[in-house]
């Protein structure tokens, strides 16, 4: 049985300053999934530092969060069957060497560091970096009349 899920995507530094934003959200798009807020932004020291807070201490966090902060960042809500694991899927590892094309890293990463797409691996992350980012009045609920599922 599926479930209706929400998650958490950011698009990274990367993805505005190649201009590549359109390319990465028709990906989710494509695969069914439905945008339900959706903001660009700069992060300050203090929100990357919390978004990543699990990471803290490892060897590529300053550098992450150094990446993080040189420019406007893209951050959505997902919805749709499965989200947190079909957004992962449709992200690929983090590492680019082993994303397969297809992927959103497989075909646009340049570096593992400086990752351009950041998806929620659980549906406990999903739900504390949505409230990182978003308030509940952000969220944009609809019906897409145009799909039809059989």
């Amino acid at each position: 049985m599926t479930t209706q899920e929400r998650t958490f995507v950011m698009l990274k530094p990367g993805v505005l300053q190649r201009r590549i934003v359109g390319d990465v959200l028709s990906r989710f798009e494509r695969k069914g999934l439905k945008i339900v807020a959706l903001r660009i932004l700069r992060m300050d020291k203090a929100m990357v530092e919390a978004h990543y807070a699990e990471h803290k201490g490892r060897d590529f966090y300053d550098k992450l969060v150094e990446y993080t902060l040189s420019g406007p960042v893209i951050a959505m809500v997902i919805e749709g069957e499965e989200a947190v694991g079909v957004t992962r899927r449709l992200a690929g590892p983090t590492d680019f060497h082993e994303s397969q094309p297809g992927t959103i890293r497989g075909d646009f990463a340049a570096r593992t560091r400086l990752n351009i797409v950041h998806a929620s691996d659980s549906a406990a992350s999903a739900a504390r970096e949505i409230a990182l980012f978003f308030k509940a009045e952000d969220m944009c609920e609809w019906e897409d009349n145009n799909a039809q599922w059989f």
